[in-house]
């Protein structure tokens, strides 16, 4: 038996940003008014190409940010309602976080078919 696969690779510029987080449960009803808003304020800047957050069963959280470029992901990362997120952040939502930034990422997909 034969099975055809086909594998495609893309070239794409963007800068996407992984953020792994662990809330702190004293403030999350406050963190979730702002997660909205900063998300709402994401999709509304030039650039923007995805935002997803996916949730692990102990409790970390991953959200992964698309934009074109590092110029339009610098704005967004430079918002004034977004700096003062960020302190929020680190004054009160977070027990801890890792942020990592990738310029230009290699993709590849796989559809079966």
């Amino acid at each position: 038996m034969l099975i055809s696969v086909r594998i495609e690779f893309k070239e794409r510029l963007m800068t996407l940003t992984i953020f792994r987080s662990r809330l702190r449960p004293e403030h999350e009803r406050e963190y979730h008014e702002w997660g909205d808003r900063m998300e709402k304020l994401a999709r509304s800047m030039p650039g923007f190409l995805s935002f997803k957050t996916f949730y692990a069963r102990d409790g970390e959280r991953v959200s992964i940010v698309e934009f074109e470029n590092a110029e339009t992901h610098g704005a967004w990362r430079n918002h004034p309602e977004h700096r003062e997120a960020q302190r929020l952040g680190r004054d009160k939502f977070y027990s801890e976080f890792k942020i990592q930034v990738c310029e230009n990422p290699r993709e590849y997909g796989f559809e079966h078919g």
